[in-house]
């Protein structure tokens, strides 16, 4: 592990306190016992969570939901008084905040100052962008909002190549935007945020595998990270983007047409220390599904801890247990499949 990653983890370990511990004990505990028996057993709170920022996105990348338009549900702005009002249900359990869904998260004026009403609750704070509204100002704000860790997708190192997947982006404005992040970084004598580019592995980029690392090197972020990438239509790939390269993929190839490598074991550490809220509210079972159409609860309308506890999630749990290939969200899913190669 290098010295960067290690501070990272120091960081996101200095986040614990004997409660956050204890909560994760418990979910753990009852996972493996769920999992064991076949029965869904739930104690403690979520570990983690995913807070949607935002539908609404600036690019069109074509396996993307928001870059497709292709919701069913309402595109909207996450509001800070819900958000902090939801926060305030969860902090002493709270390890974790993933700042994403769907959607850029930068796009929400409010977004920042959500960011730093979860720090100031000492939660570790990740969000994932594209980079385009990281102007100077931003790019400060971003640092003094206590932001933990900046996940930066770059899938490609030549405008060319760029945009065959992140259609209507500029990759000028990706790299414009990390130097701003990584300036402020050191002006201000900031550990955090832990700078990733993420790059989504697909036929046309493939060949810049090395070349983004020299690029990460030369800008000072502080990771390159490389992610498989989802594609609906697998088994005919209509917009040619499952790479050549086997260890990249989350398809193999077959006569005719490719088929998803995953075994879908009948159990899914996600449910038990997850879950996806949406902008407006909504409980979603995890990232995958992106449309909200498993909806476990809204938070409009009940407490978290109750719906957390309630009987649609139990049900979704046993089903989880019993069949996980007879779900749909499941049926796409990089659980068990090799996901993340970080450099």
């Amino acid at each position: 592990m290098s010295q960067l990653n290690w501070n990272d983890t120091v960081n996101l370990v200095s986040k614990l306190s004997f409660r956050r511990s204890w909560n994760g004990l418990k979910v753990l505990s009852s996972y493996y016992i769920s999992k064991w028996f076949k029965n869904p057993v739930q104690w403690g709170l979520p570990i983690s969570i995913s807070f949607e920022p935002t539908t609404s996105c600036n690019l069109r990348c074509p396996e993307c939901p928001s870059g497709l338009r292709a919701f069913t549900r309402p595109t909207g702005m996450l509001q800070k008084d819900f958000f902090k009002e939801t926060i305030d249900q969860l902090h002493k359990e709270l390890l974790y905040l993933v700042f994403y869904f769907q959607g850029e998260p930068y796009l929400n004026p409010q977004f920042l100052e959500m960011v730093k009403y979860a720090s100031s609750k000492r939660i570790y704070t990740a969000t994932s962008t594209n980079a385009h509204y990281l102007n100077d100002d931003n790019a400060k704000r971003t640092i003094e909002s206590g932001l933990d860790r900046l996940i930066i997708s770059i899938d490609g190192t030549t405008q060319e190549v760029y945009q065959q997947y992140r259609v209507g982006g500029h990759l000028d404005k990706v790299l414009e935007g990390t130097r701003n992040v990584v300036k402020w970084k050191k002006e201000m004598k900031s550990k955090t945020p832990f700078i990733v580019f993420q790059f989504l592995v697909v036929k046309p980029n493939e060949h810049q595998i090395e070349e983004v690392k020299k690029l990460a090197t030369e800008i000072g972020v502080d990771d390159v990270w490389f992610k498989t990438a989802q594609v609906y239509d697998y088994e005919h790939d209509p917009n040619k983007l499952i790479p050549t390269m086997d260890k990249f993929s989350r398809y193999k190839k077959t006569g005719n047409g490719y088929e998803f490598k995953g075994k879908l074991a009948n159990h899914c550490w996600r449910l038990w220390h997850d879950p996806v809220i949406t902008w407006d509210g909504l409980v979603a079972p995890c990232c995958f599904d992106k449309d909200a159409q498993h909806k476990l609860g809204d938070l409009k309308q009940r407490s978290f801890k109750e719906i957390w506890e309630n009987g649609e999630y139990r049900k979704f749990r046993t089903a989880i247990l019993k069949g996980r290939k007879n779900i749909d969200i499941c049926s796409n899913c990089s659980e068990g499949t090799k996901v993340w190669e970080k450099t």
